[in-house]
């Protein structure tokens, strides 16, 4: 029996990523006088940077970027899927600065430093009596990062973190430090919250919080078909609710979190690294038989106990995934969310015997931010996953149709293929970011390729 919790456990490990340490050498070239090669975890996109620089303090970073050439780019975890960072003139690393800077009791806020990985943003945040409102799902991101790309965790009443900033600084291409918030610079706070990197490089941000909490997290596999008919309303009665699909089981995991006072406690706990390989030897040793593989996974899935756990809210939302893959992540409207999981569904297989990673499925409440993909539209965000070994372009070729049929908005840190001009059809505010970031980075010192076809 535990063996099988295991493997079913890392299925659904694989729906979430992993983040590798960012290279973070200082030298600028290889001994053998070539450009060492930057690339992001998943190995998707690489870049070959001419100088590398990890500051250690606002100053630094300002006279770092006063003194660059080229195009510069800022990485944190580097886990994004889509080219955001590549550049190969100056990438700035933001990893060394980290931490709570302050805090302010009453208002339960707090300013962090923009490297903060979020993994080791919650015990901290609880010795100063508060803790994030939503998380999401992978400890190694960078917090920068993560409002850079509009990041989010799931629950229908919850939005995207970064709907929770209050204020934040960022360094210009001028190498000033700027600041701006809810009540000061309000055109570049609307822009800076989901700002790609492209207005200039955050050094911290302030953020809403609220008093520390502790969830119930109940995870059970359950028939596609019953999780997918009763979404809707599992999505208003819980605070998080998601659910993952696996491709060829007619089976997902039913995954919901609601506040607790109950005592801290944990079922088995599931090893997370090793069940996609385990699932990918399933579908190599039945890929002559569909039907089989489906028997054989849905009666290993139906012999699994649900999984319960009570901890700290941050203690429950993240965690460390060892899996690499490359992901897809569309925001559609809520109403449509689910048909176009089930049609994705099919096309899948269908047509992708190959495919075995999990489809996620997440809910998240609209903003009013201009580059957010929930800007006025509570959304469904689903996610499609290839193994970092494969061609993910089939696969994601086939998907997308259905996803942009249904008006979706891709997560900025994920593949899609939409140009500048299906981007400005989609967010009403597209051209005053773009009249924001001129006004910030007129030479476009901020701009690596794929953001300069897109807003230049």
């Amino acid at each position: 029996m535990a063996n099988r919790r295991e493997f079913l456990k890392t299925l659904v490990a694989a729906a979430a990523a992993t983040s590798l340490p960012v290279q973070q050498a200082l030298a600028n070239s290889g001994t053998d006088g070539q450009r060492l090669a930057w690339k992001n975890w998943s190995g998707s996109q690489i870049s070959h940077p001419q100088t590398r620089i990890a500051p250690a303090t606002v100053a630094e970073l300002q006279q770092q970027v006063r003194d660059a050439r080229g195009v510069i780019r800022a990485v944190g975890s580097g886990h994004s899927f889509s080219p955001l960072v590549p550049t190969d003139d100056t990438l700035i690393s933001i990893n060394r600065l980290s931490g709570v800077l302050s805090h302010d009791d009453a208002r339960q806020q707090a300013t962090i430093a923009a490297g903060t990985r979020l993994g080791q943003l919650g015990g901290p945040l609880e010795e100063r009596n508060q803790a994030l409102i939503n998380m999401p799902d992978i400890d190694q991101q960078t917090l920068a990062g993560s409002l850079a790309t509009a990041t989010h965790g799931t629950g229908a009443g919850l939005q995207c973190l970064s709907a929770n900033i209050e204020a934040l600084s960022l360094v210009t291409a001028r190498g000033e430090q700027v600041q701006c918030s809810r009540d000061h610079n309000r055109e570049l706070f609307d822009a800076a919250r989901v700002g790609l990197g492209a207005l200039g490089i955050v050094t911290d941000v302030t953020l809403q919080n609220t008093r520390p909490y502790r969830l119930k997290r109940v995870s059970e596999w359950m028939p596609i078909e019953d999780i997918v008919a009763n979404a809707q309303d599992t999505a208003d009665k819980y605070r998080n609710f998601e659910f993952f699909y696996i491709p060829f089981a007619g089976m997902g995991l039913h995954d919901t979190q609601e506040f607790t006072d109950e005592p801290v406690s944990s079922t088995e706990k599931f090893d997370q690294n090793d069940g996609a390989r385990d699932l990918q030897n399933v579908r190599d040793m039945l890929s002559w038989s569909d039907t089989m593989r489906r028997m054989v996974l849905q009666g290993i899935l139906k012999t699994i106990d649900k999984e319960v756990k009570v901890a700290s809210s941050w203690q429950n939302y993240t965690s460390e995934r060892n899996v690499r893959f490359n992901e897809m992540e569309y925001h559609l409207p809520r109403e449509d969310g689910l048909k176009a999981l089930m049609e994705i569904k099919e096309v899948v297989e269908n047509n992708f015997p190959e495919v075995f990673f999990p489809f996620e499925v997440r809910f998240v409440k609209g903003d009013d931010i201009w580059l957010s993909p929930f800007y006025q539209r509570d959304s469904i965000s689903i996610a499609v996953h290839r193994f970092f070994e494969e061609d993910y372009k089939p696969l994601f070729k086939a998907v997308e149709p259905i996803f942009r049929k249904y008006g979706g908005r891709p997560h900025w840190g994920k593949l899609n293929t939409l140009t500048g001009a299906d981007f400005k059809t989609l967010y009403p505010h597209w051209d005053d970011f773009r009249a924001v970031r001129q006004e910030m980075d007129p030479d476009g010192r901020f701009l690596n390729r794929y953001l300069k076809d897109l807003l230049a």
